[in-house]
């Protein structure tokens, strides 16, 4: 009996198992991704390393929070998606903003005057723009607020933002740009932009002392109070006036803090017992861009969905030299956003997204980056032409979109260091020595897998003022040798510290040998580097000795000038050459200025600092090229830094992903991708097809197993009924 039963329980198993691995044709077995809406276009993405910390326009300053706000807010400027360099172009707003220059009595004046006190920035919302539906517009028929609660109470039954019925919408109007900015201003938010901003925007300062005097019981209706630069000109015009001239002010109209915030939406989010529940700005962002959030569980996943109330909005029909060819054109002309929903979900480490990306289930890969990154060498292979993508990718017809980022990293020398500092031309020629002897391309190629450019100058491609080719290269560094650059012989950096009073590396008076020290953060450092940098240098009888530290006790090194030779790096805000060069003005020394300035070499040049002046109030053009070129001659003839160099980023994407360009300055180029649903769906069966020989092996040794037994005991049976 007990034999049946097993032989029973085996076919079921069978069945079971068959059943199991027939079931699948309806889609992948292992496929993580919940399923998505049914004829939704859904673009499958990830967050790492960590959830957005702030979603409040106001208090966000980071990379991977601007991921999300840029999708869901719509500032005034935005950029051109395919132009390099890169170029502003009219986003919430009708057209760039109309400048106008002033006097000290408001009074319009020519530039040229020399009496500019201010200067104003007039635009003009889109009549078309409209916020996405939320619970905070929701009105009842006398048009009173739906949601608006006295007690914590009232509202008790509200988790979160899909768990109001009702939802409203209405036009953006200028005065929820007024107000935004005055809510960067409300020193109860502490926003990061108020000390910048404080200093530009007319009557800043003055409105956050005005308002921090005020009680904060219920909501503060900001509309109250004045700021003296903004101005409500009509329902769709408004206009930003700033102390004198800072021509790179319209950049910022293009970054999320000056994105529309409607007062309804402040005061919704203001009731009673909503901030104890996470139901605030800082975890559901309102705005009028392509998409809003939908979902919002940091642990797991973060859901965007289109904006059905958003403008009319249309793929660019132009690009740069080589978009046509690459198919970034294609859709031309064509209405955005080309996806319904976006899902990022949490992976903590890199390899389970690999796993997924390479089964099909991500539509793109994160950064692929050549230095520490162990997916770099699954994904790529040395041609004889660079990087090659493995074999294995190429068979996934997998796409690699390089993205030059307008970054640097760079070792910067202490220009009051009383060894490698200074002005003379001694202390040039050693530093020059050390430049030429570190040799920065066999650096990027050993330790960033190639990926990155060696920088002549503090500018990055893609930003205006670099210069490439034989005009751009550093002439004290390198030689024009058959068309590109080639570092100077190790010869002509011995010579160097001959001539700098350190033949063979040896002080010239004393006999001492010269060692250097180099600041390095500890996560950042390790021994195969350290050595690579130790052998360098001794090529010219230089030592060096490393003095590791955290990033606080490093960053204490900077601001007392206590350091000889030090590591950084900087990304740029916005893509306009003063926003490296001022990494060289004096006003930026923590030693020089007693602050927390970016100045980290402690550069100090009357000349520098005049050019810098001078071209940051220059207009683009000639001129300014003129100014930011001498500049550059400054910085190669007083060789304030070791090296820098600009390094690059990859991103691979699935074969159903098309609109891939990279842009280095903002991340809100969500609408612009377009997905490929049934592409996709017919990788993904073919990558991910069951292994079920096993199974089914393992059910036949099993049933072979217990045969003998089944048969044995039908025989006994038989055996007990002939008796």
């Amino acid at each position: 009996m007990k034999a049946a039963l097993r032989f029973a329980a085996l076919l079921a198993a069978i069945s079971l198992a068959i059943g199991l691995t027939s079931g699948c044709s309806e889609g992948p077995w292992n496929d993580p991704n919940p399923s998505s809406p049914p004829n939704k276009i859904t673009y499958q993405s990830v967050m790492t390393p960590a959830p957005p910390k702030h979603l409040d326009t106001a208090l966000s300053y980071a990379t991977d929070e601007a991921l999300f706000l840029m999708q869901i807010y719509e500032p005034p400027l935005g950029y051109h998606f395919l132009k390099r360099p890169y170029e502003l172009i009219p986003q919430s707003v009708e057209q760039l903003p109309e400048v106008t220059y002033l006097d000290k009595d408001g009074a319009p004046v020519d530039l040229e005057s020399g009496e500019v006190a201010y200067t104003r920035y007039q635009m003009t919302v889109r009549p078309e723009a409209h916020y996405q539906p939320h619970p905070a517009f929701a009105v009842d028929a006398s048009g009173e607020p739906l949601y608006l609660f006295s007690t914590a109470q009232e509202g008790a039954r509200f988790h979160q933002v899909p768990d109001f019925p009702e939802l409203g919408s209405r036009p953006v109007q200028a005065g929820d740009f007024v107000y935004a900015i005055k809510r960067l201003a409300d020193p109860v938010l502490g926003s990061p932009m108020l000390g910048l901003m404080g200093q530009y925007i007319v009557g800043m300062k003055e409105f956050s002392d005005r308002i921090d005097e005020e009680p904060r019981e219920r909501w503060l209706d900001l509309r109250q109070y004045e700021m003296t630069g903004l101005e409500i000109i009509d329902d769709q015009t408004f206009s930003i006036t700033i102390n004198g001239r800072y021509p790179q002010f319209i950049y910022w109209l293009a970054m999320h803090f000056f994105s529309p915030i409607a007062p309804e939406v402040d005061r919704f989010y203001k009731n009673p017992g909503f901030v104890d529940r996470n139901l605030t700005l800082d975890w559901w962002p309102v705005g009028a861009g392509p998409f809003m959030m939908v979902k919002n569980n940091p642990n797991t996943e973060i859901v965007l969905e289109k904006n059905p109330n958003y403008r009319p909005d249309f793929y660019p029909t132009e690009g740069e030299q080589g978009d046509a060819e690459a198919g970034f054109l294609d859709d031309a002309g064509k209405r955005l956003p080309f996806i319904d929903r976006a899902v990022f979900r949490l992976e903590k480490t890199v390899l389970p997204l690999w796993t997924k990306f390479l089964q099909g289930y991500y539509d793109r890969s994160g950064e692929v980056r050549g230095n520490t990154n162990r997916v770099f060498d699954q994904a790529f292979v040395v041609g004889p032409d660079g990087l090659e993508l493995t074999e294995e990718l190429r068979g996934h017809d997998i796409t690699v979109s390089q993205d030059v980022k307008p970054g640097m990293y760079y070792y910067g020398f202490n220009m009051r260091d009383p060894v490698i500092g200074g002005y003379t031309d001694e202390r040039r020629k050693l530093r020059r020595a050390l430049q030429i002897a570190f040799d920065l391309e066999e650096y990027i190629n050993i330790f960033y897998k190639g990926n990155g450019i060696a920088g002549m100058s503090p500018i990055p491609p893609g930003i205006p003022g670099f210069m490439d080719g034989e005009a751009g290269i550093n002439p004290y560094v390198y030689d024009w040798v058959d068309g590109k650059a080639q570092r100077k012989p190790i010869e002509h950096a011995k010579q160097l510290m001959i001539e700098a009073g350190y033949p063979n590396g040896r002080n010239a008076v004393t006999g001492e040998p010269l060692k250097i020290f180099i600041d390095v953060q500890s996560q950042a450092m390790n021994n195969t580097t350290m050595n690579w940098i130790t052998r360098t240098f001794s090529q010219i009888g230089v030592q060096v000795e490393y003095r590791p530290a955290d990033w606080n006790r490093t960053r204490e090194k900077l601001l007392t000038g206590n350091t000889q030779i030090f590591s950084h790096g900087w990304i740029a805000d916005y893509p306009d050459p003063e926003n490296f060069l001022f990494l060289l003005s004096s006003s930026e020394s923590p030693l020089i200025c007693e602050c927390d300035g970016a100045n980290n070499a402690n550069y100090d040049s009357r000349e520098y600092d005049d050019l810098f002046e001078q071209m940051r109030l220059e207009p683009s053009g000639p001129a300014r090229d003129k100014i930011i070129s001498r500049m550059i001659d400054l910085y190669q003839k007083d060789a304030i830094w070791l090296y820098t160099f600009f390094p690059k980023d990859n991103y691979l994407n699935n074969a159903w992903v098309s609109n891939t360009k990279r842009h280095g300055i903002t991340p809100g180029n969500l609408k612009y991708l377009r997905i490929d649903p049934e592409h996709r769906a017919e990788r993904q069966a073919q990558w991910n097809q069951p292994v079920t020989w096993p199974l089914y092996a393992g059910a036949i040794l099993l049933l072979l197993l217990l045969l003998p037994g089944v048969i044995a005991y039908r025989r006994r049976l038989k055996a007990t009924a002939t008796h």
